[in-house]
């Protein structure tokens, strides 16, 4: 008897699913790797600090003085994230990402919003790295500049299709530019 179409089709777009046993072997190389998990962070501190000065440009001159202000708040913060990552690492060897964490010390509620508060962090941060990125190719060909936003919605695609098929094949697809 033939199988349905629908599960054909989720097993060529997203591969064969993988069993628990087998995530263990799921390691990337550092090259691979670096692009997946430092993306986050690294979008965080480019696009924000750009945000904030264009706000503060749109706001006028004067408002520019309160550049340092913003900056050195902004380096307390990423000094506040380090070390949490740092204790984070060092209490849970094994990993233990917000929700884990959140989960063994606070409970549920406190972890579920962690999880809430990952899930929409990590579709700003895809946003707007990826309208950064369609800006840049616009302004280096002029002729994309009508089609930002679809091409931005093509690599979110793109981007959800390669983080849906594992970690191994999205840090494939992540190394291309390099």
């Amino acid at each position: 008897m033939n199988q349905p179409a629908a599960p054909a089709l989720f097993r060529w777009l997203f591969g064969r699913p993988l069993p628990k046993t087998a995530a263990a072997s799921e390691r990337l190389a550092s090259m691979q790797a670096l692009p997946i998990l430092a993306s986050d962070a690294l979008s965080s501190v480019a696009y924000a600090t750009e945000a904030a000065l264009g706000v503060l440009v749109l706001a006028g001159s004067q408002a520019l003085r309160l550049s340092l202000p913003i900056t050195l708040a902004i380096l307390v913060l990423i000094a506040i994230v380090v070390a949490s990552y740092r204790q984070t690492i060092e209490a849970y060897p094994q990993g233990g990402g917000s929700y884990v964490v959140a989960r063994e010390n606070l409970g549920t509620g406190p972890s579920l919003l962690a999880a809430a508060a990952l899930l929409v962090d990590y579709t700003l941060t895809a946003a707007v790295s990826l309208m950064a990125g369609t800006q840049a190719l616009s302004s280096l060909w002029p002729a994309l500049l009508p089609y930002e936003v679809p091409l931005a919605l093509l690599l979110l695609l793109l981007v959800g299709w390669a983080n849906l098929r594992g970690l191994r094949e999205a840090g494939q697809v992540f190394t291309i530019p390099i």
